[in-house]
């Protein structure tokens, strides 16, 4: 006799409770990422601040700081893309996660 036996469908009303806490971790982390990532005030801060610099290279005739900082403007432009991208992709994990482990009970029950 084991100290623990567990039956077929305990068995996977467990998985379905497993599934369902990892979608709603997942669920929850791609939302804090768009959350906290994308509207940061960080990256607003420094894409206004190298608008500024920008504007400043223009009116003093710097064509390196101009390209620089055009450089710098795309490359927060592409990690805001990337991040909310990273932030989405969580999401719908999560919500895969979450209506495999609805599957997963309505066919026990």
């Amino acid at each position: 006799m084991m100290p623990f036996e567990m039956t077929k469908n305990d068995f996977f009303f467990t998985m379905a409770g497993l599934l369902l806490l990892l979608g709603v971790v997942c669920f929850l982390m791609g939302l804090i990422t768009l959350a906290s990532r994308v509207l940061g005030s960080d990256i607003q801060r420094l894409a206004t601040q190298t608008t500024k610099i920008i504007q400043k290279g223009i009116s003093e005739e710097i064509a390196g700081l101009v390209g620089n900082a055009a450089t710098l403007i795309e490359s927060l432009n592409q990690l805001v893309h990337t991040t909310a991208g990273i932030g989405v992709f969580l999401m719908l994990v999560g919500m895969l996660l979450i209506l495999a482990s609805y599957l997963l009970v309505v066919r026990i029950v």
